[in-house]
């Protein structure tokens, strides 16, 4: 099905080659609007050339740092004159950037962009959405177009129907369990191509979109680009209860069509699971009788709106314990209104629940934090596990009312009768957060964002080696700038060892402008592409050359032109060969320091 989606969209069909440029229908800016939008404008933009593009203003609990952001220009601020570009702004408090687009912007057999990995959960409608960088994304704005490797296929086949009390977060951590990213880590180091995760079998097609969205969110987590479903009679009817009718379009794999792996997975055999805070899937009864300190229902993904319903009735009456913490988040605007009219909402409210805004800080557990010495359980998939990051335990919203029900961990089978919920038709989709251009109305005047120096190779260089990723960056050395704003001298080179550091530094390159090279075992395609938009080379080192790094204060790279698919560097007294996982187009970022076109124009006015 991706294959299907980018040969219709691609200038050699086949999709031949390393590298294809294909059209893009859908822009999604989540994590740094402003810096996509100043890419944009250097490369010459006018209005936006896609189909629909949205900036998502994720800043809910307003302060004074925030308000600072947009009066400079930040790159994760959403400034007033997107509309006038044709980019609609969704304000804040229209709900977390995944939900929303699902049910309001997303459409099947099309392809977005979009720089947040936590954008997954739209493949539950069968719109392929693939994550890149700012850099990228800015020129796709302006063009309408991007480059893509082409990616190869692993499909989840499902069969049965799951018993009661077990939901899609269930599901989702069952695949979890089964090593899926063992298998999509082999394709991609057997083919150096993205892996997308398709759905299939008999079982896919009984799930709704908002349970198919559960399902996709784990694409990040496994290392995949992507995860889709097919395009039926079921997204169609979601489709019509959004009022969208019109955005439907079928998408089924052709008969025959080839996969790389097929797993499957027999639904009547889930057990309510719940993934722990060290990221292992394990039963709930393992954890059972543990006391729990918060509990945060709802968030981006993991949750639908059926889950929500299910809790609020099996809470029904109940009281919090004294020592536990209830907060509700509701994915989408359009979920909170379902559960105020349905009386949902009261019953939560009844039971001591506190409803909390849909601020992008809630999912990295900036804002509320888990509680130390407890238990934090929440729906909501987990930011990358590297040091400074809280840990929380996942669950499904039924094992999570079970611990607010009783202030433990425990099975939520002891509830012993399951809900009927019934989920409404008629949803409210009133679109008044979203802010779109007026004719006759300018954007309100603002400052332009400025684009960092594009940092190209130039000689050899010697890098300061440090290792490991935290939550500040890979650490207070990769970090640094100068007094201008300009990489340290020299730069940096990091050293990951496991999956989640080398997504934790991918969504902090903007803030990492001394970050030049990043080596370790296995880096998605994805991120290879979008490290190297931003000037950084990646690199893939044997395991039995991965201790050899360890203690050691510098890497030598020789000059560009010395690079091959092997690039032979000194670290201490010994010489490593390490593996460019760059290709084509990619390359020539890399040295360049930017996939911004040569000739273009300055970033914006001052």
């Amino acid at each position: 099905m991706p294959q299907k989606i980018l040969a219709g969209r691609a200038a050699d069909p086949q999709l031949r080659g390393d590298l294809v440029q294909v059209k893009v229908d859908q822009i999604i800016l989540s994590r740094s609007p402003g810096r996509a939008l100043g890419e944009a404008l250097s490369a010459g933009m006018k209005k936006t050339p896609v189909e629909m593009a949205v900036a998502y203003d994720g800043t809910c609990v307003t302060d004074a740092r925030a308000l600072a952001d947009v009066a400079a220009g930040a790159p994760q601020a959403v400034s007033p004159e997107f509309p006038a570009y044709n980019v609609p702004i969704a304000r804040g408090g229209i709900g977390f950037p995944a939900p929303v687009h699902l049910e309001r912007f997303a459409a099947p057999a099309r392809l977005a962009l979009t720089d947040d990995a936590r954008l997954a959960p739209v493949g539950g409608v069968g719109m392929l959405t693939l994550v890149v960088s700012p850099s990228q994304l800015g020129q796709a704005l302006a063009t309408g177009s991007t480059w893509v490797r082409p990616p190869r296929s692993v499909q989840i086949h499902l069969s049965g129907r799951v018993r009661p009390f077990v939901c899609a977060r269930d599901v989702a951590l069952e695949l979890l369990r089964r090593g899926i990213d063992e298998v999509v880590r082999r394709i991609e180091s057997e083919h150096h191509a993205p892996v997308v995760l398709e759905f299939a079998g008999p079982s896919a097609r009984l799930l709704s979109v908002a349970e198919r969205a559960v399902l996709c969110g784990i694409a990040p987590q496994v290392g995949a680009a992507a995860a889709l479903f097919v395009s039926d009679e079921k997204t169609e009817v979601f489709l019509r209860d959004q009022r969208r009718s019109k955005a439907h379009r079928a998408l089924v794999p052709d008969p025959g069509a080839p996969c790389e792996e097929v797993v499957s997975i027999d639904l009547s055999t889930v057990d309510p699971l719940l993934m722990d805070e060290a990221g292992v899937v394990r039963p709930v009864r393992d954890l059972a009788g543990k006391p729990v300190g918060q509990v945060v229902l709802g968030g981006d993904s993991g949750v639908t709106l059926r889950d929500m319903l299910a809790a609020a009735m099996l809470l029904k009456s109940k009281r919090v314990p004294s020592r536990l913490d209830l907060l509700v988040a509701p994915p989408s605007r359009q979920v909170l209104e379902v559960l105020a009219q349905s009386g949902a909402l009261v019953d939560l409210v009844a039971t001591g629940a506190r409803i909390i805004e849909p601020d992008r800080r809630v999912t990295t557990c900036e804002l509320y934090p888990p509680p130390a010495g407890t238990i934090s359980l929440r729906t909501a998939e987990p930011a990358p596990r590297v040091p400074g990051v809280p840990s929380f335990v996942v669950a499904s919203a039924e094992t999570l009312a079970y611990a607010v029900a009783t202030g433990t961990v425990g099975d939520p089978r002891s509830f012993k009768r399951p809900v009927r919920v019934t989920v409404p038709r008629a949803l409210p989709t009133d679109d008044v957060l979203v802010l779109r251009d007026k004719k006759g109305e300018g954007a309100a005047a603002g400052k332009s964002p400025a684009l960092p120096p594009a940092a190209s190779w130039k000689g050899p260089l010697v890098l300061d080696l440090v290792e490991g990723a935290s939550r500040s960056g890979s650490n207070g050395k990769v970090a640094e700038v100068s007094p201008g704003g300009a990489p340290v001298a020299g730069g940096v080179v990091v050293v990951l060892r496991s999956l989640d550091e080398v997504r934790a530094v991918v969504e902090k390159t903007i803030d990492l402008p001394s970050l030049r090279a990043v080596v370790a075992p296995f880096v998605p395609s994805t991120a290879v592409a979008a490290l190297a938009s931003e000037g950084i080379a990646t690199f893939e080192v044997p395991p039995a050359s991965l201790e050899g790094l360890k203690g050691q204060k510098s890497l030598s790279l020789p000059e560009p032109a010395a690079w091959g698919d092997k690039v032979g560097v000194i670290v201490g007294e010994q010489t490593i060969e390490l593996t460019w996982l760059a290709l084509g187009a990619e390359r020539t970022w890399t040295h360049a320091g930017t996939s911004r076109s040569p000739g273009s124009s300055k970033a914006s006015k001052s």
